[in-house]
């Protein structure tokens, strides 16, 4: 905080138990761009193989359609916090919501391949202002008493969406009888897939109209009774509501509209804060774990897995994912952000090198061996396990959490982005890397995982039980 005068305090700390169901269900609507992200991400699973067939094109070409998506999603990443400052949070929701239903009706409909990918391109920048803008809402209403927990809705609703694609995907492909090009009303099973979508897009956007607006976005733009009703709402009437408002005034009088250049600074480029969030979303791509989410069922066939159960082993990776980010939503508030983050490295560390020498194996009759191929079945849901009670949720909770006020919104966007270009690397190299060595691309998740934890250790503070206002 730059102002030298003394910020009123309103000890808003937790909301009535009467209005906290009312909380809950505005983060579970804000969270459902979150539930989108994960199923645009993850429906692209059961269509690899037949786009490679459909279009007839290799490795390196099959991996930029898939991963072109993210570049959409980082330019979106990169542009939803100065698009809400402007216009509003729930505004930018809708904008993405009627982004996600034109994605999905052009994906399912393309006429060649490059309008397949110029409509994942689209689905991708929506994604990518989901993906800033729920976080940023969420951390902006919800009492921080609660803020970690609710914050994690994010990232459970993005592991239900993963859940549901692959449940989806499964039952088309047996109502296809096991065909990813199979006939299903009239197209082929990997268009309705990506089809399917259009049902979660319009109900995003219905419910972004039954939620309020950020108190925050409302003292911004002059609306102060609004803002003092929405915090009546979410915090109980029993708050200090003229004080809580002064705080949260205060804090906004102590900063400006943030831009690029107010994040510059230090000894290489960005203030270290910035750098600490771009390590953090690096770091939480690097390990792979989009692998597991875009290529699965690719993976297991690739090492002899029928292709209906590579897709069901998808399912109840997807399952395991959901098992641990319910874990992560109980302890976060209670052990903290740090503590989690270290055992999630230890624990993903120890699945991926379990899993890179399982695929160390030579194939037999285009197989792994018995044993090789159980551990990395095994490691495959430990190391899935570990990043979702970890990594998965605690990543989305700091970003939304860590910077101060005055940079937040352009920090959390480069941030985001930069998780969506680290994103694109690791969906993009994947086909090239296993053709090559897949043992040794595991390996290299493997180290990732490992230096994470130095990287915490070191540099990551932890900002369990901090209002937002005291992080700058």
């Amino acid at each position: 905080m730059t102002s030298t005068t003394q910020a009123p305090q309103s000890g808003a700390g937790t909301a009535h138990p009467e209005h906290l169901g009312h909380v809950i269900f505005i983060a579970a609507a804000a969270a459902m761009g979150g539930f989108l992200f994960g199923y645009d991400s993850s429906v692209i699973n059961g269509a690899v193989e037949a786009i490679r067939d459909r279009y007839d094109i290799g490795s390196a070409a099959l991996a930029q359609v898939i991963a072109i998506a993210l570049i959409g999603c980082a330019i979106g990443a990169a542009t939803a916090g100065r698009i809400a400052d402007r216009i509003g949070r729930i505004r930018c929701m809708q904008i993405a919501a009627v982004l996600f239903t034109i994605s999905a009706v052009g994906s399912a409909l393309p006429f060649a391949l490059w309008d397949l990918a110029f409509w994942r391109i689209v689905g991708g920048f929506a994604i990518g202002m989901a993906s800033v803008i729920g976080p940023a809402y969420i951390a902006e209403v919800a009492p921080p008493a609660y803020r970690g927990r609710l914050g994690s809705f994010q990232q459970a609703a993005i592991v239900v969406g993963i859940a549901i694609s692959q449940l989806v995907n499964w039952g088309l492909l047996n109502a296809a009888g096991g065909d990813q090009r199979g006939k299903l009303m009239g197209l082929e099973a990997w268009q309705v897939m990506l089809g399917v979508m259009v049902v979660p897009a319009v109900l995003y956007g219905l419910l972004s109209l039954a939620i309020p607006e950020s108190p925050r976005f409302l003292l911004s733009v002059g609306k102060r009774e609004r803002a003092k009703e929405i915090l009546a709402e979410v915090e109980g009437k029993g708050t200090d509501l003229d004080a809580r408002v002064a705080e949260i005034e205060h804090a906004m009088r102590s900063e400006h509209k943030s831009s690029f250049k107010d994040l510059l600074g230090g000894g290489f480029f960005f203030k270290p804060i910035v750098w600490v969030g771009i390590g953090l979303s690096v770091f939480q791509q690097f390990v792979g774990i989009n692998v597991a989410f875009y290529y699965s069922s690719t993976l297991w066939q690739s090492v002899g897995v029928d292709p209906t159960d590579s897709f069901f082993y998808s399912f109840t990776t997807s399952i395991i994912n959901i098992v641990g980010t319910v874990i992560a939503m109980i302890f976060v508030d209670r052990i903290g952000r740090r503590p989690l983050a270290l055992i999630g490295s230890v624990g993903m560390a120890v699945g991926l090198a379990l899993e890179a020498w399982a695929f160390s194996y030579h194939l037999v009759d285009g197989k792994l061996p018995s044993t090789q191929g159980w551990v990395a079945l095994v490691a495959a849901h430990v190391f899935v396990l570990f990043f979702a009670l970890s990594w998965g949720v605690v990543v989305w909770v700091m970003l939304g959490e860590m910077f101060p006020n005055r940079i937040r919104a352009a920090a959390l966007g480069v941030a985001a982005a930069a998780q969506w270009v680290a994103n694109w690397a690791i969906t993009a190299s994947f086909p090239s890397l296993a053709d090559w060595n897949l043992s040794g691309t595991y390996v290299i998740y493997t180290v990732f995982a490992a230096l994470s934890i130095p990287f915490v250790l070191k540099f990551v503070k932890e900002t369990k039980g901090k209002s937002l206002e005291e992080m700058g």
